[in-house]
C-alpha cells in the first residue's frame, strides 16, 4: 500500500511525515484514526519521561505496583516478559480496590506489549511504561493515542527499508485504517456496530473466506496494480461522517478533543519523536488541499532508538524537550481553512505533487527499480 514512508525510504517521499503517496495525493494514518479505531485518548499529557537501566529500580516498581517482585529471568534486557505478566494478572485475587488496580494495570501493560507497541519479538514489554501507572486515576490522562500513532509511523519508517522484511507496531490500527479508507481492500463489507472499530474489523478478518471467494485468488500483482490504476473516489478522504457511519456508535466523549486531531505536531512517546503531518493531508480533515509547507527536519530525535538500557528524562533531553513542549502547545498548531482562491488550489497542488514524485507514485515502477537494485548487488 505505501509508495515509501519516511527518510529511512530510498524513495522519493517526504522526509519525517510517514505518509503514503497514492496517485491522488499524499494521506496517512492520523490521531482521528486511533481514536475511532482504537478508542484511545489522543489529547494530555505526552507520554514520556524517565527510563532507568536499573533491575534493582524495576524489582522495586513491580513490588511497588504489584505486590510482586519480579526475578531477573522474567526480564529480557529492559523488557519484562509478557509471560510474567499474564501469569500475574491470572493469580491476583480481586477481593478489594488493590487487587482491582493492579489487574487493571497487568491489562494495560499486556496491551501496550501486544497491541499498541509491541515489537517483532512479541515476547516483552519495555518497562519504562510501567511509572505511568502509579497513579491509577491519573492513567487516562496521557495522550496514549499519539503515543501509539508514533510507534507506528517508526514501524512505516523502518519497514520501507528495502532490507526490511517485516514490520511491527500497532498494525490491527494500520489494517482497519485500511479497510475504512481503501473500501475496496475489504473481502466483507459491513457497516461498523460496535466501538472501538477494530473490534467489528478483527471479526471482519476472521471471516473473510465466507465473502467473496474472489480474494483467495488474489496476488500481490493484482493489488500493485490495482494502485497504479488508482482513481479520485476510491479513496474515502472524509471516513467517519455520518453518511457513512452511525453517530450513536461512536461514545460521545471520544469527540470532546476532537480539535486536536488535525494538529501539525510532532507524537511524542519517549525516545519515538515522529512528525503528525496535517498539513500534507488536509482532506482527511474535510478542508480544501494546497501546496503544504516544507517537510519538518525532527533532526536527532528522528530515529532516535532504546535498544540499551539507559538513565535518561526523554521529557528534558536536549534533543527532545522543543518537540514535547510544541505537544503541549498543541491547540496552537490546529488545521483551519484555506481562504478559497480565484482558482481551486486542488488543482494547483495536484500539479506540484506530480512533478515533485512523477513516476515514482507508480508502483510498478517501483518495484521494477527494486529488483534492477537486486539484481546489481547480485552481479
Amino acid at each position: 500500500m505505501s509508495k515509501g514512508t519516511g527518510e529511512c525510504s530510498n524513495r522519493a517521499v517526504a522526509p519525517n511525515t510517514h505518509t503514503f503517496h497514492l496517485s491522488i495525493g499524499e494521506c496517512a494514518v492520523t490521531l482521528e484514526d486511533v481514536a475511532l479505531i482504537l478508542g484511545l485518548p489522543t489529547d494530555g499529557l505526552p507520554v514520556t519521561g524517565m527510563t532507568m537501566s536499573s533491575f534493582e529500580a524495576l524489582e522495586a516498581e513491580c513490588l511497588h505496583q504489584f505486590g510482586v517482585a519480579l526475578r531477573k529471568s522474567d526480564c529480557r534486557g529492559s523488557c519484562i516478559k509478557l509471560t510474567w505478566l499474564r501469569d500475574l494478572k491470572e493469580n491476583l485475587h480481586l477481593t478489594g480496590e488493590i487487587g482491582i488496580q493492579r489487574y487493571v494495570k497487568c491489562h494495560i501493560m499486556l496491551l501496550i506489549g501486544t497491541i499498541l507497541f509491541g515489537d517483532k519479538s512479541g515476547a516483552g514489554v519495555h518497562w519504562k511504561f510501567l511509572p505511568l501507572l502509579r497513579e491509577f486515576g491519573s492513567i487516562i490522562q496521557y495522550s496514549w493515542g499519539s503515543a501509539c500513532l508514533a510507534h507506528l509511523y517508526r514501524a512505516l519508517c523502518w519497514a520501507s527499508r528495502v532490507d526490511c522484511k517485516e514490520i511491527d507496531g500497532p498494525l490491527t490500527l494500520l489494517l482497519g485504517w485500511a479497510w475504512i479508507r481503501l473500501p475496496y481492500l475489504s473481502p466483507v463489507p459491513r457497516e461498523p456496530r460496535s466501538f472501538p472499530l477494530a473490534n467489528m474489523y478483527r471479526i471482519r478478518w476472521r471471516n473473510w473466506e465466507r465473502g467473496d471467494r474472489r480474494y483467495r485468488y488474489m496476488k500481490l500483482a493484482d493489488f500493485r496494480k490495482a494502485f497504479d490504476e488508482f482513481q479520485e473516489g476510491e479513496f474515502v478522504w472524509v471516513a467517519y461522517a455520518v453518511d457513512r457511519m452511525d453517530p450513536n456508535i461512536i461514545p460521545a466523549e471520544i469527540y470532546m478533543h476532537s480539535v486536536v486531531w488535525s494538529a501539525t505536531v510532532p507524537l511524542v512517546s519517549f525516545e519515538c519523536i515522529e512528525w503528525h503531518a496535517t498539513d500534507r493531508y488536509r482532506r482527511q480533515f474535510g478542508f480544501i488541499q494546497g501546496v503544504p509547507h516544507e517537510e519538518r527536519n525532527l533532526d536527532k530525535a528522528h530515529g532516535e532508538v532504546l535498544t540499551d538500557p539507559k538513565n535518561l528524562n526523554w521529557a528534558m533531553a536536549p534533543t527532545h524537550y522543543s518537540w514535547v513542549m510544541h505537544w503541549k502547545n498543541r491547540y496552537r498548531h490546529i488545521l483551519s481553512e484555506l481562504p478559497m482562491p480565484s482558482q481551486h488550489p486542488l488543482d494547483t497542488y495536484m500539479h506540484w505533487y506530480r512533478g515533485k514524485f512523477g513516476n515514482r507514485l507508480i508502483l510498478s515502477n517501483l518495484v521494477g527499480e527494486e529488483n534492477d537494485e537486486g539484481n546489481q548487488d547480485l552481479d
